[in-house]
């Protein structure tokens, strides 16, 4: 087996006796003391501090940089400019597919720090080029409706960032750039530290108040903010207009990657969408749980939890165009049948 990536942050992780899991060829926490479920709820209704330094950044300059990600990406940085930052695809040639989604920092007139997947940086870089420096950094994630008020005990040129806004910015005099995104469908902001400063600036956080949580409440607080995963919502054999993403491919802008295969779906229109379904009970429905409808078979489960917020199962799962809000199903857990009930999303409203 191959040996596992660590964050800059992993001693304070088995410091704080965190739970370490491997995840995209990284070992990260995926708990902490305080337990998955507490970990969610302080992001819901406080402050938490997410180590996602397994994210890859793949660093573009120069006078071509603009016109070469124009190409490799769905979406068109022409609607945005230097200091803001953008959610785009990157697409198989072939069928449209998501190879990756990503968020692109455009840090100045010719530097843009693309983020892509874990499992996914050498794909991009070799689609990019570019130089890949994942490993000079740490990324701190400050997440919840109390994420700003708490970084700003420390940093409030940090705080202020805004939403989808990049900034060069000093955090106790270690220079860093703050980008207003994130993955949890709360305020907050994402921090890309130098590698041999993360652990004090991770540490003046959780004096701050801020709670250290893991993986697994980020992985809750995007389903039930209907965020999509790579690996479940999209990827091999799936396109953006299936995970009714469509805005994030940008027509007009001209040619893009994997453009005329998405034409020809987008012509023809898709055979399934992602829709989300809420079901009875506390127990959660499951990736690859058969969704039936009168007992028939219609489609299947990509992700699936128990919701802290709404004290019941969620799940997305991709169903044929002509099913209906508000439609009657029943999800196969091991044998046992869920009822739920198609509807919109997200599940838990974005502040």
């Amino acid at each position: 087996m191959d040996e596992m990536e660590l964050s800059p942050l992993d001693a304070c992780h088995r410091a704080l006796g965190a739970k370490m899991v491997p995840f995209g060829g990284w070992e990260m926490p995926l708990s902490y003391s305080a337990g998955t479920l507490d970990e969610h709820l302080a992001c819901r209704q406080g402050a938490v501090a997410f180590d996602v330094s397994h994210l890859g950044t793949v660093q573009v300059t120069g006078p071509d940089a603009l016109e070469r990600l124009q190409w490799a990406f769905t979406n068109d940085l022409g609607k945005i400019g230097p200091g803001r930052a953008q959610y785009t695809h990157l697409l198989d040639e072939s069928d449209g597919s998501v190879l990756d989604d990503i968020i692109i920092w455009w840090v100045d007139e010719e530097t843009f720090d693309v983020m892509p997947n874990a499992s996914n940086t050498d794909r991009v870089r070799h689609a990019i080029g570019g130089q890949e420096t994942t490993h000079s950094r740490a990324i701190i994630a400050v997440q919840g409706p109390h994420a700003r008020e708490r970084l700003a005990t420390i940093s409030p040129a940090a705080a202020a960032v805004e939403k989808f806004r990049i900034e060069r910015i000093q955090i106790g005099g270690v220079p860093c750039v703050v980008a207003g995104t994130g993955y949890t469908g709360e305020e907050g902001v994402e921090i890309a530290v130098p590698a041999d400063a993360a652990e004090g600036v991770w540490q003046s956080l959780l004096d701050a108040g801020v709670l250290p949580a893991g993986l697994g409440a980020r992985d809750t607080l995007r389903l039930e903010a209907a965020l999509p995963l790579h690996g479940h919502e999209l990827g091999a054999g799936i396109t953006p207009l299936q995970a009714g993403l469509g805005w994030v491919v940008a027509w007009m802008k001209g040619d893009f990657r994997g453009r005329s295969a998405l034409e020809v779906e987008h012509a023809q229109g898709v055979e399934r969408l992602l829709r989300g379904i809420v079901t009875d009970g506390r127990r959660p429905p499951r990736e690859g749980c058969d969704v039936l409808i009168d007992g028939s078979r219609v489609g299947s489960v990509t992700s699936g939890n128990f919701s802290p917020v709404l004290g019941h199962g969620i799940s997305l799962a991709f169903l044929p165009p002509k099913i209906e809000m508000g439609t009657a199903v029943a999800i196969d857990v091991r044998g046992t049948l869920l009822p739920g009930t198609v509807v919109a999303t997200p599940f838990v409203a974005k502040h």
